[in-house]
């Protein structure tokens, strides 16, 4: 059997833990071999999110096929406040040394970085918090905007909902890409993400203003992208002159509302290319009527 040891520390926040936590428990409902435990300092730990949980404070024995996650808390700055003790940093370094696999979500990584894990390697974290790991671990390549990263048996992830990705991927790197797809249909996961996909999807990096109209716009193509849709029906569903809808949509976002589209299939293509899909397929599956398109803007960017 696995062991799948998560490491709990005060304020960490709930997804943190529970998506890697149901990526294993599903796992092994459909008959994997995984038996998961937590440990803390204090049998009782508060959550970011004001729900306690309740931890062992003894570690089980741990195997080198073993796994120990390390959630992330409540720290924006990674003020070396909070995470795991001395004794805890000692326990995750002594599990590596021993052949074991180490995995930080979200700040988690920090603590991953403190037991001296992280030197030499490649490491991610959540995009509020990679200025701060990389100040504070210099001989740690901090990639940027990506999901997760795995280098060798230490594997860090962007956090919140990454988690699910990070456990997916190492469900599928021990058991195959079938067993976790199986997993996340189980957790109606809409699709999984390879580690190198963007934090932010293009449906989030273009939201940051407040113009009704061209939120309600980007609404009717988010739902729609793979669709025709021409300025005019835009337009009239917002309630706006073609001219007066593209020079808002322009102005909040940079982008035209045909490029956005534009931004949404590519995006929606290149996951779907990653995961073993033509580029012809997949410029079809997203709208396209062949792949120039799809080759021209995969060329641009």
């Amino acid at each position: 059997m696995t062991r799948v040891v998560f490491l709990l520390v005060p304020q960490l926040h709930l997804l943190d833990l529970a998506g890697p936590a149901q990526v294993f428990s599903t796992a092994a409902e459909f008959g994997l071999d995984y038996g998961i435990g937590y440990v803390a300092e204090q049998e009782d730990v508060p959550t970011a999110q004001g729900l306690p949980l309740r931890a062992a404070t003894e570690w089980p024995p741990l195997a080198a096929d073993d796994l120990v996650i390390v959630p992330g808390w409540r720290e924006p700055a990674l003020r070396g406040t909070g995470g795991p003790s001395p004794a805890a940093l000692e326990r995750l370094a002594a599990h590596y040394a021993a052949g074991g696999t180490v995995a930080g979500v979200c700040t988690g990584a920090a603590a991953l970085g403190r037991a001296g894990l992280l030197d030499g390697r490649r490491c991610t974290t959540h995009h509020d918090a990679q200025d701060d790991l990389a100040r504070r671990h210099p001989r740690a390549t901090v990639v940027r905007d990506v999901l997760y990263v795995v280098d060798g048996r230490v594997v860090t992830s962007a956090g919140i909902a990454s988690g699910i990705d990070l456990a997916l991927h190492l469900v599928a790197s021990r058991h195959g890409p079938a067993a976790a797809a199986r997993i996340a249909r189980e957790m109606v996961v809409y699709a999984r993400r390879n580690g190198d996909e963007q934090q932010t999807s293009a449906m989030l990096r273009h939201r940051a203003h407040l113009v009704d109209a061209v939120h309600q716009a980007q609404d009717l193509i988010d739902a729609r992208f793979t669709a025709g849709l021409s300025l005019a029906e835009l337009a009239a569903a917002c309630g706006v002159s073609e001219r007066t809808l593209t020079r808002h949509f322009t102005r909040a976002t940079g982008l035209t509302p045909l490029r956005y589209q534009q931004e949404l299939r590519l995006e929606r293509a290149e996951h779907l290319i990653s995961h073993g899909a033509t580029t012809e397929t997949a410029a079809r599956a997203v709208g396209f009527q062949d792949a120039r398109m799809l080759r021209r803007l995969r060329a641009r960017t």
